[in-house]
């Protein structure tokens, strides 16, 4: 509870943002800009959780539809719901993704090096930030960045659809090569209702210890209030989705980083951590391999082997595996920074929780509620000891000592309106997806060259 009213009372315009080398950014926890919003911590806790929900809901539709994520991001149906792949007349827009993400990341924009915080998302491609001079009443104002101006920044360009065409994807919808000046226009409308329109252009981002710039395509957004309101504590979107080679926008496609290493604050951490490009800080002795799904091609998929509460294991199911085009793998798991819970498939979880309560001693369990998004919950006297609930164990790939995660305390519980909740959800999906919760204080390095994912337990804690 302590922790909590640290958290709360912080001010955000005082966190620090030390200059950082080529290829390296500092992230911090989204909640601690928007706090402010929310009259408690449990509030601000339940918002978090209901984003995440819809989020949930929309991968699953993309998973039940047979639907695949494009190199850019955009969805792309089954072939037979497609249109002509001749370039459209007009751009219409379409739903994408779910917008939501856990962190931000500080970047210097453009020649003028405009001090911005991007949201990071491991579940998406698209990297855009909001751009001056804006369409009439087509920017939000932005409460901790001032607003990015293209025609301020020599280093700015309109990308030329017909030069560079792998980065104007126009057998979609969300974009269309105008015949005026090339310009490739893009309408991206998200799930939640939000919404941004602009032009492909080029312009600089600056390490700035070293003052190295390094030139990225970005949508420049024109128009972000015809739609549901963006937060105004953020600029933009920067997408971290795999890199791909010879396509893609994700920053790792684009900086051709087969290395991506990050490590997410804690839930209540008020410090900042470090996304690199190229190198990574932390260990690498736990390792999961990286599985490629071109339906998904900027995911990260992982084989979830075995999982133990305590030294108790849960059975898979057949049913818990994925088709990955001449294979299927049981335990298919998804890495997503952008969802917050952790969620398994129902069947499995229906086991999971009932093999976690087997295994707590001396903590009641209460009755939840009826609707309650949880259903393994404990009431614990917060001014006793702290309380110690099971571990859970996973390994990827093989039951090795190098492919355990470890997951402990308030990555396996979550306390919300004074009681712990195990911190783990079922959905109606037969592979697993892996949130950012679980994943808090943990080092990170996606190594898409070696098809590693490595984990280093408390590295920025």
């Amino acid at each position: 509870m302590e922790a909590r009213k640290r958290f709360m009372s912080i001010d955000p315009t005082k966190l620090p943002n030390p200059p950082m080398p080529s290829y390296t950014l500092t992230i911090y926890n989204l909640d601690l800009f928007e706090k402010s919003k929310f009259k408690n911590y449990d509030s601000l806790l339940e918002s978090r959780l209901a984003n995440c929900q819809a989020r949930a809901n929309h991968l699953a539709s993309i998973l039940e539809n047979g639907s695949a994520i494009s190199v850019n991001g955009t969805l792309v149906e089954p072939h037979d719901e497609r249109e002509s792949k001749g370039a459209r007349k007009k751009v219409t827009g379409t739903t994408t993704t779910y917008l939501v993400g856990q962190y931000v990341a500080f970047f210097a924009l453009g020649t003028e090096q405009v001090k911005s915080y991007l949201v990071i998302d491991t579940g998406s491609d698209l990297v855009w930030w909001q751009c001056g001079p804006c369409y009439k009443n087509g920017c939000y104002k932005q409460k901790n960045n001032p607003l990015y101006i293209s025609t301020n920044s020599k280093t700015y360009g309109k990308l030329d659809c017909l030069v560079e065409s792998r980065n104007c994807e126009i057998t979609h919808k969300e974009y269309e090569c105008s015949p005026y000046g090339n310009t490739c226009i893009y309408d991206y409308k998200y799930v939640d209702g939000t919404r941004t329109r602009g032009v492909i252009a080029h312009d600089v981002i600056t390490f700035v210890l070293d003052q190295k710039q390094v030139s990225i395509v970005f949508g420049c957004g024109k128009d972000q209030t015809h739609g549901k309101a963006f937060s105004d504590q953020y600029s933009g979107i920067a997408g971290l989705g795999r890199r791909v080679i010879g396509g893609g926008n994700s920053l790792p496609s684009q900086f051709e980083a087969d290395i991506m290493s990050m490590c997410l604050p804690g839930a209540l951490s008020p410090k900042g951590s470090t996304l690199s490009f190229h190198t990574t800080p932390f260990k690498k002795t736990t390792s999961a391999t990286l599985l490629q799904d071109f339906r998904f091609a900027s995911a990260y998929f992982v084989n979830l082997y075995k999982v133990f509460i305590n030294d108790r294991e849960v059975p898979m199911f057949p049913s818990f595996s994925r088709n990955f085009g001449n294979y299927a793998t049981r335990g298919s798991s998804i890495v997503d920074t952008g969802t917050f819970i952790t969620r398994f498939p129902k069947d499995f979880y229906t086991v999971f929780s009932y093999t976690f309560r087997l295994q707590v001693r001396g903590i009641p369990m209460i009755d939840v509620p009826p609707g309650s998004v949880y259903d393994t919950c404990y009431k614990v006297n917060t001014t006793g000891p702290d309380p110690h609930f099971p571990v859970v164990k996973m390994y990827f790939g093989s039951e090795n000592p190098n492919n355990l995660l470890l997951l402990a305390q308030q990555r396996v519980m979550l306390y919300i309106n004074g009681v712990f909740c195990l911190a783990f959800m079922p959905w109606d999906q037969n592979i697993a997806l892996i949130g950012s919760n679980q994943l808090q204080g943990i080092g990170l390095t996606f190594d898409t060259a070696a098809n590693t994912l490595s984990f280093d337990l408390d590295a920025c804690n």
